[in-house]
């Protein structure tokens, strides 16, 4: 083996290391998610700063700087269109990012968000803004630093640095330019179905069943639809989220309410897409590396948002479902049939919370939190002032009235984690979901009888093989183009949309 394979052998051996020593650190934190106590939040913060600070040293380490050095004058490494070329420039923007991160900031960083995470616990519990808002205050001056540390993009902005943790070469002047059209559609597509639709009954929805039968029909749909239960597993939480620890670990949460039972069973499709993407990746062979890794958080959601609207909502999920639900549940669930199921499953009403909105209304959401992240960063708008710029866009937008913190601006996990320039992947997941359920159906005829009869076997693999088994080998844009045909544009999404509203509202 000459010296540049030699070189690039213990490159990817030392990302290895680094991604272990990460995977402890995602494990302690879903452990704070899940099972640890409340008093355990002052140590466990210290804990995560520390091994944040570990990782950060591993990463940054002169070693990946001289033994990617030797690999970049490799010709056969960096033969261009190769898997080695793409993983070697993917290694390179992560160090160069990484290393313009000073230790003791990183450390802040992990251990403000612990401590944060605690609190918003209980904020949200109590729906008191003012005691979550001094740890904002704080996760956002940490946060702002960290974006100077990485740098403005020439004629971008600061929010720029952050949203290109999350999507890759995405600013929020080209993200403002896809969201405002499609909020203009998407309000008039919401007005018509207000003033000429005929609303369906959500009462299917409104069926009561302990959360340990929910919890048994999650699981069972979970195995049916390719989840591997061995590699992972599913537990509650305040707000549901999916770890990808490392191979053959993925974490899966959802959460149990009384007013609707659909909540978590969609909750828990959303989750399991993202865990099927995780399960996906080439692990076993490239942990650590960008060709084991996801390539962005819009290709991530869209997986979690294809598997909970597109599978989840279809009238053949429901044709499906309705005979093993009623072994799980009870005969109760017989009391309205696969059509009154799929409608109520798909009405289109504003909501106050973003994770049980409908199809027609979730990306208004994500479009609010961009503005105020956006406003937060540049400073015109002040933490304490959050509140009030919440409320007044969820009248603006949805045309409602928030009645407290806890189902504003405290229900979302993000802001306590540091997540700042994650929100806007939600919709952009939502994009590249819809043009991907287009390709699908092509290349899958009989997808929809498929899922009828409980078959989810093909699906997965064209996901596995399109999207999964490439990890970061290509940009998300360019993965897109690759899976699909052609570059990402919102028409198909409305086509989705409008096809759906018609359907259901007549309109």
């Amino acid at each position: 083996m000459s010296a540049p394979n030699a070189a690039y052998t213990q490159l990817c051996s030392l990302l290895r290391d680094a991604a272990h020593l990460g995977a402890v650190s995602s494990l302690i934190s879903w452990d704070q998610e899940t099972y640890m106590p409340p008093s355990g939040a002052s140590g466990r913060a210290d804990q995560s700063s520390i091994l944040a600070g570990i990782v950060h040293e591993r990463q940054t380490s002169p070693k990946i700087a001289e033994l990617l050095a030797a690999c970049e004058q490799d010709a056969d490494l960096t033969k261009p269109g190769s898997a080695t070329a793409a993983n070697l420039r993917e290694i390179r923007r992560d160090y160069e990012l990484a290393t313009k991160l000073p230790k003791e900031l990183v450390e802040e960083l992990a251990k403000a968000g612990s401590m944060a995470q605690q609190v918003w616990k209980e904020a949200r519990e109590k729906s008191d803004f003012a005691l979550f808002a001094p740890h904002l205050e704080r996760m956002f001056l940490l946060t702002r630093r960290k974006a100077e540390c990485l740098g403005v993009p020439r004629g971008g902005e600061l929010y720029d640095a952050l949203i290109d943790e999350y999507e890759p070469n995405t600013p929020a002047a080209e993200i403002e330019k896809v969201f405002t059209p499609l909020r203009a559609r998407l309000s008039e597509l919401l007005k018509r179905v207000q003033a000429d639709g005929n609303p369906p009954s959500e009462k299917p929805l409104l069926l009561k069943f302990e959360p340990e039968v929910q919890h048994a029909l999650g699981l069972f749909v979970l195995e049916k639809m390719g989840f591997d239960l061995k590699a992972g597993r599913l537990d509650t939480t305040t707000h549901p989220f999916c770890s990808g620890m490392g191979p053959g670990d993925v974490r899966l949460t959802t959460r149990y309410r009384g007013e609707k039972w659909t909540d978590a069973l969609y909750g828990t499709l959303h989750e399991m897409g993202h865990g099927l993407y995780e399960q996906g990746l080439p692990k076993d062979s490239h942990f650590g590396e960008p060709l084991g890794a996801s390539v962005s958080l819009g290709i991530h959601e869209s997986q979690s948002r294809m598997w909970e609207n597109f599978v989840g909502r279809g009238k053949p999920f429901w044709k499906w479902l309705i005979p093993h639900a009623r072994k799980i549940l009870g005969k109760r669930i017989d009391r309205y049939d696969v059509k009154d199921y799929f409608f109520a499953a798909n009405t289109a009403r504003p909501s106050l919370i973003r994770v049980e909105a409908d199809e027609a209304t979730y990306n208004l959401h994500v479009m609010l939190r961009f503005e105020i992240e956006r406003g937060l960063l540049r400073g015109d708008i002040k933490v304490r002032d959050v509140p009030a710029e919440w409320n007044r866009r969820v009248k603006e937008f949805l045309g409602l009235d928030v009645p407290d913190d806890r189902r504003g601006c405290l229900q979302d996990v993000h802001w306590s984690f540091g997540l700042i320039g994650y929100f806007p992947t939600y919709t952009l997941g939502n994009l590249y979901a819809a043009q991907m359920w287009e390709k699908i159906n092509k290349d899958l005829p009989d997808l929809t009888k498929d899922i009828g009869k409980g078959k989810f076997g093909a699906l997965k693999a064209w996901l596995n093989t399109n999207i999964h088994a490439h990890g970061r080998r290509y940009s998300a844009a360019e993965l897109c183009k690759r899976a699909t045909g052609s570059e990402l544009s919102s028409e198909p999404l409305l086509r989705h949309l409008s096809a759906k509203i018609k359907t259901v509202y007549g309109v």
